[in-house]
């Protein structure tokens, strides 16, 4: 259906559900038909997100035979009551286990992705699990804001006043805890949420999201993008399904971005990441000379510590990125 649309891919990304679920063979049939329809390039990354409950050391193997080059374990934390609170059903000892499994199946690069800003959690109990985290020297950490949704059994909880979130100035407090001990590790916080042990580490497919390069997304809820255009599948498995045996594209709807709604996107993507932003290039909507009104914004945000600007590229100081969406707003209110 897409074969001929993409020049090629670097990167296959296992993800966004509990992908682990599969088994080896079951992996493996979606691996060949990519393999067949599509041109991999040599140097292509290959991720599978894994809950630490699947990876006995049998799993680890078969994964890396199947040439899975990088993981990404779905710690969310070694508190086991925050555990059983966030409803994960691993304990701490297990998620240590799935880590070492890895290891000795020899994946050298393994991401491990945690949430904090539990509510009841507090910032040492939180550096003890950035510390335990890096007894393991892991080559990338993820670290997200807890994120409550309306219609789940948390934010039920919350609507009915049995749950309250932490707060603003607590969200920062984590925020910033998490970057200094991760940076005083020796990890480069590369985006808001994302920290990396090298350059080289940094998570290739996911940086795909945020530079606007091409990308394919196959099964259920799946994005795409492609030219300017993104277009998504259906939701329901039935509809999906539906579609994919009458051998029609199973889109649900599609949007064509204007260059306007690129360049924003650009910017607010942009000033998410340590990289930044390149102000005449990357954001059309800023002219060669920058209007008065534009400078006094940056001087503004520069003099607050919130961004630096070096030869015409606008980057987020650790503060900054910690507040990137309104640093964005605070630019594009100028045009």
């Amino acid at each position: 259906m897409y074969e001929g649309m993409f020049e090629s891919f670097d990167t296959i990304y296992f993800g966004g559900g509990t992908p682990s679920i599969l088994s080896p063979r079951e992996l493996e049939t979606i691996i060949t038909a990519l393999r067949n329809a599509f041109a991999i390039t040599p140097d292509f990354e290959m991720t599978i997100e894994t809950n630490p409950c699947d990876l006995t050391s049998g799993y680890a193997e078969s994964l890396r035979s199947l040439g899975f080059n990088r993981l990404s374990l779905g710690i969310q934390s070694f508190d086991n009551a925050l555990l059983s609170f966030l409803g994960r059903r691993h304990t701490s000892r297990v998620a240590e286990d799935a880590i070492i499994n890895a290891e000795k199946a020899g994946f050298e690069n393994v991401g491990l992705d945690f949430i904090y800003g539990v509510p009841s959690q507090s910032i040492i109990s939180w550096k003890e699990t950035l510390s335990k985290a890096l007894s393991y020297s892991p080559s990338h950490i993820s670290c997200y804001q807890l994120t409550i949704e309306d219609a789940t059994p948390l934010g039920l909880l919350r609507e009915k006043s049995l749950l309250h979130t932490i707060g603003d100035s607590l969200e920062y407090g984590f925020f910033m805890a998490t970057s200094r001990t991760l940076d005083d590790a020796g990890y480069i916080h590369y985006e808001v949420s994302n920290f990396a042990k090298h350059p080289l580490l940094r998570s290739r497919h996911n940086e795909k999201y945020w530079n606007h390069t091409p990308y394919l997304g196959l099964g259920p809820s799946a994005h795409s993008f492609l030219q300017g255009r993104r277009w998504w599948n259906h939701r329901s498995l039935h509809n999906y399904m539906k579609d994919i045996l009458a051998q029609k594209k199973p889109v649900e709807d599609d949007e064509t971005l204007t260059m306007e709604q690129l360049e924003t996107e650009a910017l607010f993507l942009g000033l998410r990441t340590s990289r930044g932003i390149e102000l005449k290039e990357s954001c059309g909507f800023y002219k060669d000379d920058p209007s008065n009104s534009l400078s006094a914004v940056l001087k503004k945000l520069i003099d607050a510590g919130l961004i630096t600007l070096e030869s015409g590229i606008v980057a987020p100081t650790i503060k900054g990125l910690a507040v990137g969406d309104s640093l964005a707003l605070s630019l594009l209110h100028t045009m």
